[in-house]
């Protein structure tokens, strides 16, 4: 692996990052001369290496100039999600201890709390036009020398989960004092190695930037050398056609864009060539199997699917070949080695499903949180991300669901993901959510909330249908007792269901509240 800067003496005038819907573009000098200018700001300042800054922006240029800028300065770097409320931006900014927090005029509405002119805040800085309390970035910027710091280190960023199931949690990576050039194995193996992705790479990403994947992905494609196309939001047949116009050969995307995609009018689908990607990546949410054959089957086993998390505690890989040899797993680990755990703590053997755990893989901690730090691991030092699964013969890991989703009926364990992925397929399904509600007999039912294509067609006869057709394909303890209609269901813009928003209309607030 290698560094932008390298780039941009060896190709200055390749476009590096390119705005999809604007087609504005940077070039990788002007990459390169942006994010120095970016890194002597931050040294004026008052920054050093270690140090740590927060931004809050939809995708434009501007988020990988300042992405880039405290990467070569040695700072830790967290994105936050523009789909926060005030309290939660608050909350994140000074949990991770940002000295300096960067917003655009778009997120002005959500960062008013910020500017309350606190002795401890962190100096703000607003991209374009600064409103009051916000001092100009771009301005400050320009005047910076355009050549390279002298202190250059590698910084990292530091990104705070969802909090589909509580609180965002913080998670650091220990400062390494590296050069700035210093490789992440996981995205070289994934990138480099499986999914040949190198100087010729047309990279389209369909994602907001502020999540892990497109981050490091968007980085990633920069530090092989390629160009990055950064769609503003995603749109199914958006997607199609840029692909097509700029002969996309990259992408990583989610589990609901295929849905959205694969739910296309076949005429639709058919109108744009595809023949130009030659890597899928996927990750982020279970891909039901059906909607992977289907993406399969469309695009060819160009797919390539890999379970992690922020964590970064392991990782694993699964080609197209291997899926369709072992249907509905998420690979063999390439980073860290997978063990499945007991109730008793004891190791599982293969085919027996308990918690997911992590030997031998990267350590990390939950920012300001020892004991979500400790509840993550256990007492052999190995670590999970909360999920459920087992190990096939072969040793490829197979994923039920989060153990904080799983659903006791009479006793019977039960995972919502198995009722989601057969619901999904109707074709009268835009996105389900499933999870326990309180029976006073059993404990727990299996309740459904669709998101149907039609909200018009919303009612009992759907229900029964639904039902019906859940009862084709489940044991009938998996399938739902009942099912309620939404006109959208709470999704975060990566394409992780928000199911506790859901699940706590049903419960009382002290059950509700404990996951």
């Amino acid at each position: 692996m290698t560094h932008p800067s390298v780039h941009a003496r060896a190709n200055p005038d390749k476009i590096a990052y390119q705005m999809a819907g604007t087609g504005k573009a940077i070039t990788y000098r002007q990459l390169d001369e942006l994010s120095n200018q970016g890194a002597h700001l931050f040294r004026a300042l008052g920054l050093k290496a270690g140090d740590h800054i927060a931004l809050l922006m939809e995708n434009r240029l501007a988020f990988m100039e300042i992405c880039w800028a405290a990467q070569r300065s040695g700072l830790y770097y967290t994105a936050i999600s523009r789909y926060l409320t005030q309290d939660e931006i608050s909350y994140i900014v000074k949990d991770c201890g940002a000295k300096v927090f960067i917003t655009s005029p778009t997120c002005a509405g959500q960062v008013s709390a910020l500017a309350s002119g606190a002795p401890d805040g962190p100096q703000l800085f607003m991209v374009d036009e600064p409103i009051a309390g916000f001092r100009s970035w771009d301005q400050e910027a320009i005047v910076q020398p355009v050549s390279p710091i002298a202190d250059e280190v590698a910084g990292y960023d530091m990104l705070y989960s969802s909090g589909t199931t509580g609180r965002p949690k913080g998670v650091k990576k220990k400062f390494g004092n590296q050069p700035i050039d210093w490789p992440n194995p996981f995205m070289l193996v994934l990138c480099a190695d499986m999914c040949r992705m190198g100087d010729n790479t047309i990279y389209l990403s369909p994602a907001p930037l502020y999540h892990a994947a497109p981050l490091r992905f968007n980085m990633t494609a920069i530090i092989l050398g390629g160009t990055s196309i950064i769609m503003e939001h995603f749109d199914a047949e958006g997607f199609l056609e840029l692909l097509e116009k700029h002969k996309a050969t990259h992408a990583q995307l989610v589990p609901t864009m295929f849905v959205r995609m694969l739910k296309l009018p076949e005429e639709v689908r058919k109108r744009y060539d595809v023949s130009s990607l030659k890597g899928a990546i996927h990750a982020a949410a279970p891909c039901p199997v059906d909607v992977k054959a289907g993406m399969i089957d469309w695009w060819g086993p160009i797919l390539i699917e890999y379970y992690a998390g922020s964590e970064g505690n392991g990782v694993t890989v699964c080609t197209s070949q291997q899926w369709l040899d072992h249907r509905g797993s998420v690979g063999r680990a390439v980073v860290g080695k997978v063990k499945i755990v007991g109730e008793d703590d004891r190791e599982l053997p293969p085919g027996e499903i308990g918690m997911v755990y992590f030997a031998d893989g990267a350590e990390f901690s939950y920012h300001n949180d020892p004991e979500k730090t400790k509840g993550a691991h256990n007492a052999k030092g190995w670590s999970t991300l909360g999920d459920v699964g087992y190990l096939d013969a072969d040793g490829f890991l197979h994923l039920t669901d989060r153990k904080s989703y799983m659903i006791i009926s009479g006793g019977v364990n039960i995972y919502p993901q198995e009722t989601e992925d057969v619901l999904i397929t109707h074709p009268e399904v835009a996105d389900v959510a499933v999870f326990g509600v309180p029976n006073e007999e059993m404990g727990e039912e299996v309740k459904a909330v669709v998101q149907p294509h039609d909200m018009a067609r919303a009612g009992k006869a759907l229900e029964t249908e639904l039902i019906a057709f859940c009862r084709k394909h489940l044991s009938p303890i998996k399938c739902p007792r009942s099912i309620d209609f939404e006109a959208e269901l709470p999704r975060t813009p990566t394409g992780k269901l928000v199911k506790r928003h859901l699940r706590d209309r049903y419960w009382p607030k002290t059950k509700a509240g404990s996951s």
